[in-house]
């Protein structure tokens, strides 16, 4: 306030030094390293503060862009930086004053001139600004587009809660219904599924045919580039041919797999149907997900605080100079530089973490020691929730007289019996699984600092050594979840139970194939639909295209943003309900194969499996050995059945 009603209308922000922006840094710090200070209006005219304190008219027009506190005394002046060291004529862009750059006779001019003094009497181009400008204007429009996004968020959170509450109670309703009546329900779930990618399809048809002939709609998204806007890009037709294109592959994929699997599907809704029927005994293990994500935002949280806590030790500055060089130096050693003394106008701004002192030569080792020790720690609680599962749904399966032969409370059975007798064999598997991932670390780091090498055979070699290690991932994991469930059904150590869980797989090949990973890909289908269900409810909420919700939906700059918020929060849901089913499906299926191998359906051993599973058996088993008979006899021309077959 200028006295004690006027307020002082200063709404422009002005950089001391625009130069300190063309820095790359500046891109990844999103911060200019100059002081800025908000103005009335921006500059109007070329001066420097030498030439200016020679004039008192001319320096109280240049204290309208100094800090408070301005003293007639120059060295005062200079050694506290009060006062820029030039102006130049500026004019306000998205509320920053920038040099009013122009182009005469080919030369870039500030002005009307193309050189000035920058204030400590060197002559500068005016080009050299262009850097400064263009990286001040991609910080500003960045950070634009954050605050953006953040009011998006602020305007919505309610709303995006609500869709996924949304979404949390179509997994439970479709879980629910899978429990009664599994078999309409897949086959409803699959139509749907069409359906909803069909109708993707003709809505971005529509909008295809729509923007014809309208004005820029022809642009090419190369041409376009990267903006800050993003409903830009809903304005050409490439982007909506590019939707459709994608989103009818996809069509196509599902179908053709349909069509192929059809007579397996019949199968796998079968073992979905007991899988349904064992979650119906063992309901609770519907919420056990969430007892996982409490477990996974500690280790998170925990492992962010550690990651932090080394940079904290090992801080250091930069000592900003406007006439003398830059020089890194401690902050308690700043105060009694004689930096300060030779160089007045210094000043202490935050540069980078690290500095050389004792921890500095350890830090990168110890963070991915820090790296480590998460990745163990996640596949632990990971491979917690997995081993639960699989012994509460076993003790469903291996029960001869269900549900009577099962224990009382089954999910809390399990949980204590995997943390009283087999946390070693948990943290051995995910000893095995976080040293992979560990190494892909390790590779990922190596690539980014060699990429700027010239020698192909090295980025072949470090390319092939990606590659097998995702595989190995990928394969340890597999074998880690089936090796939980063997450990889950007979209480033995975790490198027997993997042994086991590998050669009884080898023996099912085919089974594991028809079977377990058709129903994989249903229950993939399912999660795909609810997706698909509220990412169309909140696509016609948020972006107004329905004229019930006009007044109901949030003003928002981006209304992709909750849009995107509210699919994959879904997505991750349904993704937890499910994985309960897919982790039913996968012990049901080694108990099966374990089931076959063991009994063979008499009254000295009978099985342990339902009659809908022992239906399933039988099919199998008959278009199993149809099969082996007449590859038998295209192979050898001759129809051997013994009298097993």
């Amino acid at each position: 306030f200028k006295g004690p009603i006027q307020k002082r209308k200063k709404t422009l922000l002005f950089y001391f030094n625009i130069m300190k922006c063309a820095s790359p840094m500046v891109l990844l710090e999103f911060q200019c390293p100059t002081t800025q200070l908000c103005v009335e209006k921006c500059p109007e005219k070329f001066m420097t503060l030498v030439k200016a304190y020679a004039n008192k008219k001319d320096f109280d027009y240049y204290k309208n862009f100094c800090k408070e506190g301005v003293t007639n005394t120059m060295v005062k002046i200079l050694r506290l930086g009060l006062c820029p060291s030039m102006l130049m004529p500026s004019k306000p862009f998205t509320r920053r004053c920038f040099p009013a750059l122009g182009q005469k006779g080919g030369v870039i001019t500030v002005g009307n001139i193309s050189r000035f003094d920058d204030g400590s009497g060197n002559m500068r181009d005016a080009k050299d600004l262009m850097d400064g400008v263009k990286n001040a204007t991609v910080v500003i429009e960045a950070r634009q587009v954050v605050m953006k996004i953040f009011e998006d968020y602020t305007h919505s959170w309610y709303w995006i809660l609500i869709g996924l509450v949304i979404a949390m109670v179509t997994s439970l309703l479709f879980i629910i219904l899978l429990r009664f009546l599994a078999g309409i329900m897949v086959w409803i779930m699959i139509v749907l599924v069409i359906l909803v990618i069909g109708y993707g399809i003709f809505h971005c048809y529509m909008e295809f045919a729509s923007l014809k002939g309208e004005a820029g709609s022809n642009v090419t998204l190369q041409d376009l580039g990267f903006q800050t806007d993003f409903s830009v890009y809903l304005q050409i037709r490439q982007t909506w041919l590019a939707f459709m294109i994608i989103l009818a592959i996809v069509e196509v994929v599902i179908i053709l797999l349909l069509i192929f699997l059809r007579k397996r599907l019949l199968i796998a809704v079968a073992l979905i149907k007991e899988a349904s029927r064992a979650i119906g005994h063992v309901m609770c293990s519907l919420f056990f997900p969430l007892f996982t994500f409490v477990l996974l935002a500690i280790v998170i949280a925990y492992w962010a605080v550690t990651a932090v806590y080394p940079f904290q030790v090992t801080v250091t500055v930069l000592l900003l100079k406007v006439d003398c060089s830059q020089k890194t130096q401690q902050p308690q050693d700043f105060t009694s530089s004689p930096m300060q003394t030779q160089c007045p106008d210094s000043q202490c701004l935050f540069a980078f973490y690290g500095g050389e002192t004792v921890y500095h030569k350890y830090l990168i080792g110890l963070q991915f020691y820090n790296v480590f020790l998460f990745f163990w720690c996640a596949n632990f609680v990971i491979g917690l929730g997995q081993m639960t599962l699989a012994g509460a749904f076993a003790s469903y399966y291996w029960a001869f007289v269900k549900p009577d032969d099962m224990p009382a409370f089954p999910v809390f059975s399990s949980l204590g019996r995997s943390l009283r007798y087999h946390t070693g064999s948990l943290a051995f598997g995910s000893l095995i699984l976080s040293i992979v991932q560990i190494i892909r670390v390790l590779l990922e780091y190596l690539d980014h600092k060699l990429k700027g090498a010239q020698n192909k055979f090295a980025k072949f070699l470090l390319c092939c050594l990606k590659c097998c290690f995702w595989c190995l991932e990928k394969f340890i994991k597999f074998l880690n979840r089936n090796a939980y469930i063997m450990v889950a059904i007979y209480g033995k150590n975790f490198c027997t139970s993997a042994r086991d869980a590998f050669f009884l797989l080898m023996r099912n090949m085919i089974r594991v194939a028809i079977l377990d990973k058709v129903t994989d890909f249903l229950l993939f289908l399912g999660k795909l639909l609810i997706v698909g269900l509220v990412g169309v409810f909140a696509f016609f909420f948020f972006s107004g295209r329905v004229k019930a919700f006009e007044d109901t939906a949030p003003n928002l700059h981006y209304y992709w943003v909750p849009i995107m918020t509210v699919v994959v929060g879904s997505y991750l849901i349904a993704h937890g309900f499910f994985s309960v089913y897919a982790m039913c499906v996968d012990t049901l299926f080694l108990c099966f194969c374990e089931d076959l191998e063991r009994n063979d359906g008499s009254a000295a051993r009978p099985y342990y499996m339902s009659s809908t599973l022992h239906e399933i058996l039988l099919f199998f088993l008959q278009n199993w050995k149809r099969a082996k008979l007449i590859l038998s006899f295209r192979f050898t021309g001759v129809l051997n059945i013994n009298c097993e077959a």
